[in-house]
């Protein structure tokens, strides 16, 4: 009760008075350490969270959310409404206005041909764009000045803040991306580790999966801001390190993601140099099932890939049965205590769109026995179960985290029990999340059969984030080994459905589709198997002021408005 206490105060005083800005740059260093560390500035090149907001520092979107969840404009001199004549009456398109006078941190205006460059460069079928669910539904994309732009759905859509919406949609630069597009786009070494941008600061210095140095951006529109000349992004190690790092050794002044168990973040706390800050938003711990064979024997390019159907992971029952054995209550208790929730939905929140569904809550070993006998599986001499001469045997696989590991270890335990011999294999963070096309231990590529990570959406609106599962969004090797459908999951039905959801503007219509989508990848399948609703925790120096935890789009935010308590 002390450490809830405690944390709960820390989440309601985070917010800071601001100082008044001299002038830019007054306020010297500031560091930032993501213990995942960053492997690419393309957020059009990654889904990966490290990836896409250390690049929002860089390039920014026409608009994003704020800590409420609502729009905000960015580059955009408004948020576009059917109210102000942004959004067509008819809902088939909307209009967005830059603001006069920005600047690219090279000197060169922004101008409309940068946004549609934007949207033509993710929606190259070739590109294997990471956040091409954000597109989804758009017909045109055109310039009707240098400062407007309107995009055209090829039917009414009453979520229009998708595309250039939030930190996964950002405007790159026409100019230096000309070169880049659709194939090419991973090899512009130059392009992806160093953009041009129109935020706070500019890459000065890259090293992958290491560090990136910044400095305030010249041209920035503010001209107060920001308050910090440079700023250093730290990759790499694990969450408790980072945390230790800002709460209790002040080599840091932020620590994303500080995923450690209650127990210690009571005792950094008392180190007495930083704060944790946590807030709920839809971020969720998952084990997502491999429905293709990751087979090392299959030939490359045609593994883990639709070519081939996952031997063991095809059957609906096996993978119903490796949820029935997990305890989430004893998962929430040794991993994030009252900064986690267990849960069965993919879409935790907001509460409209939450489906009742509570199945998995209640953990029946015996049942998922029953479930495996059902489906063939017999116990053989050693207690492992075998099938037509193969044992069901299971490579699971994660990033580099403690938290991580205990839970990998317990669900070993547990799948052990009903009769599943279980590999573990934990990649560092920043190649796990990385998308190197080239390594073989992406998440993306999935080389192995189930995998577990954490994701969430930009935003209070889950379509985007639900498109992700349509067939078409597969990792293959013709998209680079990119795309948002991990899985591999096909089904017409849900494609058809994410069509529907996208031309429904009732909200109680919207929230019903949204929730049978939920359920038609976790309770009916058990594609995605969910474990924990986590709460996002983070911490800060408490020399750093300005904080405010953001789950609802990048945490960096509001990096422009940090400064140093004096």
């Amino acid at each position: 009760m002390k450490l809830r206490t405690a944390l709960l105060g820390a989440a309601a005083c985070f917010a800071l008075a601001p100082a008044a800005y001299a002038e830019r740059g007054t306020d010297g260093q500031v560091n930032i350490i993501y213990w995942q560390a960053v492997s690419t500035l393309n957020p059009y090149l990654s889904s990966g969270t490290k990836d896409v907001e250390t690049a929002s520092l860089v390039i920014e979107p026409l608009a994003g959310f704020n800590e409420k969840g609502e729009v905000i404009p960015r580059l955009a001199a408004e948020v576009p409404t059917v109210e102000n004549g942004g959004v067509s009456a008819d809902l088939t398109s909307i209009t967005w206005k830059l603001k006069p006078g920005l600047l690219w941190s090279d000197g060169t205006p922004v101008t409309s041909a940068d946004v549609v460059f934007s949207a033509n460069y993710c929606m190259d079928p070739a590109g294997g764009c990471a956040q091409l669910a954000r597109y989804e539904g758009i017909k045109t994309v055109e310039a009707l000045d240098d400062l407007t732009v309107k995009v055209t759905y090829n039917e009414p859509r009453p979520n229009p803040y998708t595309a250039f919406v939030g930190s996964t949609s950002p405007i790159i630069q026409a100019a230096q991306f000309a070169n880049c597009s659709g194939a090419a786009a991973s090899s512009c070494t130059d392009q992806n580790f160093a953009p041009i941008g129109t935020g706070p600061f500019r890459v000065t210095g890259f090293r992958t999966n290491d560090v990136v140095q910044m400095e305030a951006n010249p041209n920035y529109r503010d001209p107060t801001k920001p308050a910090f000349a440079t700023l250093t992004v730290k990759g790499g190690g694990e969450a408790a390190a980072a945390a230790r790092a800002v709460m209790e050794t002040g080599e840091f002044d932020y620590a994303w993601n500080t995923q450690i168990s209650p127990e210690v973040q009571g005792q950094m706390t008392a180190g007495g140099k930083g704060q944790f800050i946590y807030a709920f938003g839809t971020l969720v711990e998952r084990i997502e099932m491999n429905l293709t064979d990751p087979s090392a024997s299959l030939p490359e390019g045609q593994r883990a890939t639709s070519a081939h159907p996952h031997p063991i992971l095809s059957d609906l029952r096996v993978r119903k049965a490796l949820s029935m054995a997990i305890d989430r209550d004893v998962l929430v208790e040794i991993g994030y205590g009252n900064a986690g929730r267990a849960t069965c939905n993919l879409v935790p929140a907001p509460a409209a769109y939450a489906s009742d569904n509570t199945d998995c809550l209640v953990q029946d070993v015996e049942g998922a026995k029953a479930l495996l006998t059902e489906a063939g599986w017999v116990p053989g001499p050693d207690g492992v179960r075998v099938k037509d001469g193969m044992r069901l045997k299971l490579l699971y696989q994660t990033s580099v985290n403690a938290v991580r590991q205990d839970f990998q270890a317990i669900i070993k335990q547990w799948w052990n029990e009903i009769g599943v011999e279980v590999e573990l294999k934990a990649i560092d963070a920043g190649v796990f999340f990385g998308g190197d096309a080239g390594s073989p231990d992406t998440f993306q590529k999935f080389y192995s059969d189930v995998e577990m990570y954490a994701n969430n959406f930009d935003g209070t609106d889950p379509e985007p984030y639900l498109a992700q599962y349509t067939c078409e969004k597969a990792p293959s090797p013709a998209t680079q080994w990119q795309g948002e459908n991990i899985n591999r999951f096909c089904d017409p039905a849900y494609d058809a459905l994410i069509v529907e959801l996208g031309r429904t503007g009732e909200m109680g219509k919207r929230a019903e589709i949204a929730k049978r989508l939920n359920e038609m990848l976790t309770k009916d399948t058990y594609t995605v198997v969910p474990l924990v609703d986590r709460g996002r925790l983070s911490a800060h120096a408490l020399s750093l002021g300005g904080v405010v935890l953001n789950t609802w789009d990048s945490e960096l935010w509001n990096v422009s408005d940090w400064y140093r308590i004096k």
